[in-house]
């Protein structure tokens, strides 16, 4: 796997760069490794604590990790744990899947996200991103969802071809908000 180890607020040392590598290591299990699977990790420092961010890019799909933690070391074997935890909740997902018969590649595509440049005048607006929505079920947005990390996921519906975004309840379980008008 190829490492993208970026430091902000920090000198990423060479002894950070090995530690990380090494523990990121435990993740090559779960990828063929080629040339198309990279990772990039993020450290910050901070006055108290670090956070650390950890992607890794495959052909197929994402996954994203996220950990704030007083100790740098101890953070990235955190977000190593929060990485296998997606792994294993996404092969769940998929032997469950329709019997057994969605494939890693089938049930989830790339992102296609594009930063659009943010308009000077209004400085309310901090990011803004244009996405391609590719039809999928209500399961392939939650296992999407699941893989980057985050609590929403937006999508077309594949049944009805409508807009709709699928997110976690604080309560537990999913909801899905869904357009009222159809695109054609």
């Amino acid at each position: 796997m190829k490492y993208q180890i970026i430091g902000k607020n920090i000198e990423v040392t060479e002894g950070i760069r090995s530690a990380v590598e090494h523990k990121l290591s435990r993740m090559d299990k779960y990828f063929v490794i080629n040339e198309g699977v990279s990772c990039r990790v993020v450290v910050r420092s901070y006055k108290v604590g670090s956070k650390i961010e950890v992607t890794i890019f495959t052909p197929q799909m994402d996954l994203r990790a996220e950990v704030s933690h007083p100790d740098l070391y101890a953070g990235v074997d955190l977000a190593v744990d929060k990485l296998e935890g997606q792994m294993r909740k996404l092969k769940t997902r998929m032997d469950r899947s329709r019997g057994g018969k969605l494939s890693l590649g089938k049930a989830i595509a790339l992102e296609n996200i594009e930063p659009i440049a943010e308009p000077e005048e209004n400085d309310t607006v901090v990011r803004t991103k244009s996405i391609y929505l590719e039809p999928m079920s209500l399961d392939e947005a939650i296992t999407r969802m699941e893989a980057i990390d985050h609590t929403f996921f937006i999508y077309l519906d594949e049944e009805d071809d409508r807009i709709s975004v699928c997110y976690t309840r604080e309560d537990g379980g999913y909801g899905v908000i869904q357009a009222e008008n159809v695109l054609k």
